[in-house]
């Protein structure tokens, strides 16, 4: 199972490979050192802070699908304006179904809701829902009030 957080300390993002046998992994952030020790309870409970909400999502980039859509828009417009419908249609259709596919063909990874932890190569649970919008709100503010009393 792979892991990608941010240390607690610097908030540097961290990867690391989380071995099965290893009683409590250790992990050492690079830009500042910190040891971070994992739990074991992956994918009940999230490795880095114990928190036991988990919300799964497509381990996809959004970068990447945002492109598609900017790409096809654009061929769609360009076909319009030479005059082509038939061409400016399935310039559409056909990014829709190459998204189709990309979206069964990716799989899932998990994300905790307070610290934000990404875990691949997890199978969800159907104790891990899609994000709700309630319970990241939750988490929200609770990091918002952290903020505000640190020093």
């Amino acid at each position: 199972m792979k892991i990608r957080f941010l240390c607690p300390e610097c908030e540097a993002p961290v990867s690391a490979e989380l071995p099965s046998p290893s009683p409590s992994p250790e992990v050492v952030c690079s830009a500042c050192a910190h040891r971070v020790e994992l739990g074991r309870d992956a994918p009940g409970r999230c490795a880095v802070c114990g928190n036991h909400e988990l919300y799964k999502k497509k381990n996809f980039p959004h970068w990447l699908g945002m492109a598609i859509l900017t790409v096809a828009c654009v061929g769609f417009l360009v076909m319009m304006y030479r005059h082509d419908p038939y061409w400016a249609w399935a310039v559409l259709l056909g990014s829709a179904a190459f998204d189709g596919l990309l979206y069964l063909w990716v799989g899932d990874a998990l994300v905790c809701y307070r610290c934000g932890a990404h875990y691949y190569g997890v199978a969800p649970t159907s104790a891990h829902r899609p994000f709700e919008l309630t319970i990241g709100e939750r988490y929200r503010q609770e990091r918002l009030r952290r903020e505000q009393m640190k020093p």
